[in-house]
């Protein structure tokens, strides 16, 4: 009696060291599994949004080359190229992540790429190098510690899914897992290259098709403004000291420079940097071009010295089409006289030539050349160099043209596409594969319980 009173303890304990070890593998589970949605959907968010704007990464990662002070060192063909690999790399990983392909690859390659990025965001707080890492493009932005805080957490994830890489759940079976794979790189590498041959898919920047400038430049009442501090130098008797503004020296001291830092950040407008400055005479535009209740036609060059000139009968047809209804024709640049005059000789161009920002420039619209149509301050129109009007399109006034008309593609029609191209069919294929791997395990099931019936 004593023997068996024993038995049934230890078996109760038994028991409950499953029940606690089943509950243990559950939460180890789950936990695994939410750390593999939130990698996988935020690399797949960061690699989208690259791909749609490859120049824009570009500018960014140049941005990361001249602040380590290797651009003497770098080209633009290698560096157009990174960024295309990096979107494609990220989309890619946080695919594999997503439907748990490669598991134990998969979850080592996400740990080292967390372990990269995260020291140098690190840096990127501590430094400010550059006010924004450009993880999420120009659709999220994020500050330095922002990032990194950002990093930290998803570094921690990549963590747990590493120490558990078989605890994540498929969405596709191992044997269907090539076609995930292949379409999505096929899928991003597509992407990026319409985008880099028209214009980004989606437009995130405020220089977007139906923007009004004018009100982009605005500072809404009671906004805080920033605040500086004004260091100013003089000297006397050959020394020389600093004095704040509000503790100016006699006269007996000579004024050598002034320094201003800025102390606080203000409200910044989206559009802060836009001004046309006429080359010819000197003259600020900018208010004259926003101003006009009609058409303006802006060839957007940031350098003229690297334009691509494989459109130029285009360009010089739009110029034509302006001149002949009366519409302002301008090409706004950052390139100097000298290479204002090689493009005129070039081109032939008589058109009036203006000075923009070259960042300004590159944000208008991510083509060189590019074209934008204003109307009343308001961007009806952005064509690349290689989606040019042609003589087909130039007919007839633009007021009575579908051209005059903001061919503003809807976000919601843009996303909708970008759902029937790739999710759609990623979706039916894993529907399919669930279906077969349900009817399988049925299958399997009913041959089981047929062959215990016969051994009875």
């Amino acid at each position: 009696m004593k023997e068996r009173l024993v038995r049934l303890i230890h078996k109760g304990n038994n028991r409950n060291d499953n029940h606690t070890a089943t509950a243990g593998s559950v939460a180890s589970t789950v936990t695994t599994n939410i750390c593999r949605l939130l990698l996988g959907i935020t690399f797949i968010l960061s690699g989208f949004v690259k791909s749609i704007d490859p120049l824009g990464t570009q500018y960014k990662l140049n941005d990361y080359i001249e602040a380590w002070g290797l651009s003497d060192y770098s080209a633009e063909a290698l560096t157009l190229m990174a960024s295309v690999l990096l979107a494609a790399v990220e989309f890619w990983l946080g695919i594999c992540m997503l439907f748990a392909i490669s598991r134990r690859r998969t979850s080592v390659l996400m740990l080292l790429f967390m372990l990269v990025m995260t020291p140098l965001t690190l840096w990127l707080a501590i430094d400010n190098p550059i006010s924004d890492c450009g993880c999420f493009g120009d659709a999220v932005k994020l500050t330095n510690w922002q990032t990194f805080w950002k990093n930290m957490v998803l570094t921690a994830a990549a963590i747990v899914v590493c120490r558990r890489p078989l605890e994540m759940m498929r969405f596709v079976s191992k044997s269907n897992q090539w076609i995930v794979t292949n379409y999505s790189a096929v899928f991003i590498i597509a992407v990026s290259s319409w985008s880099l041959y028209d214009l980004p898919v989606f437009d995130f920047r405020p220089y977007h098709v139906g923007a009004d400038i004018r009100k982009g430049m605005e500072i809404p009442e009671g906004a805080p403004m920033p605040r500086f501090e004004t260091t100013l130098t003089y000297e006397k008797d050959g020394v020389r000291k600093e004095f704040d503004i509000d503790n100016c020296p006699d006269s007996t001291w000579t004024f050598i420079d002034s320094r201003s830092v800025m102390v606080e950040e203000g409200y910044t407008p989206p559009i802060h940097d836009f001004s046309i400055v006429r080359r010819s005479d000197g003259e600020d535009i900018t208010e004259a071009v926003l101003d006009n209740k009609g058409y303006t036609f802006l060839l957007i060059a940031p350098h003229l010295e690297k334009a691509n000139d494989s459109n130029l009968d285009l360009i010089n047809q739009l110029y034509e089409y302006a001149k002949e209804y009366g519409y302002p024709f301008y090409c706004l640049t950052a390139s100097g006289e000298k290479g204002i005059e090689r493009w005129k000789i070039m081109t032939g161009a008589e058109y009036d030539f203006c000075t923009t920002d070259e960042t300004t420039l590159k944000t208008i619209v991510r083509s060189n050349p590019g074209l934008i149509l204003l109307k009343n301050g308001v961007i009806t129109g952005k064509w690349s160099h290689n989606r040019l009007p042609d003589e087909y399109a130039l007919t007839g006034p633009l007021e009575t043209n579908d051209l005059g008309k903001t061919n503003n593609d809807s976000t919601g029609g843009k996303t909708a596409r970008m759902i029937l191209w790739f999710v759609v069919p990623l979706l039916l294929l894993t529907l399919a594969d669930r279906t077969w791997a349900w009817t399988k395990w049925l299958r399997k099931r009913k041959k089981k319980t047929e062959h215990e019936i016969s051994t009875d």
